[in-house]
Parts: C-alpha cells; sequence; structure tokens
C-alpha cells in the first residue's frame, strides 16, 4: 500500500515538473518573439 502512495506522488511530481518546464520553455519563447519584433521595428 505505501509503495503504491510513492509511486503516485512520485509520478505526480514528474507530471508537474514536466509541465512547467514546458510552460517556461514556451513563456521564453514568447518573451523572445517579442524582443525580436522590437528589435525589427527600431532598426527599420
Amino acid at each position: 500500500m505505501k509503495k503504491r502512495i510513492i509511486a503516485a506522488i512520485l509520478l505526480a511530481s514528474v507530471a508537474v515538473t514536466t509541465s512547467a518546464c514546458n510552460t517556461v520553455k514556451g513563456l521564453g519563447r514568447d518573451i523572445e518573439s517579442v524582443g525580436d519584433a522590437g528589435d525589427k521595428a527600431i532598426n527599420r
């Protein structure tokens, strides 16, 4: 019984960590694209 609970907690932790990593990665891409657009606008 204890092993199942520990396995479930570990699986949930991995799922949360993975989804958070993808969210931060996507946010970084969004910020980068805004910076690129600003750079293009300034250089015109």
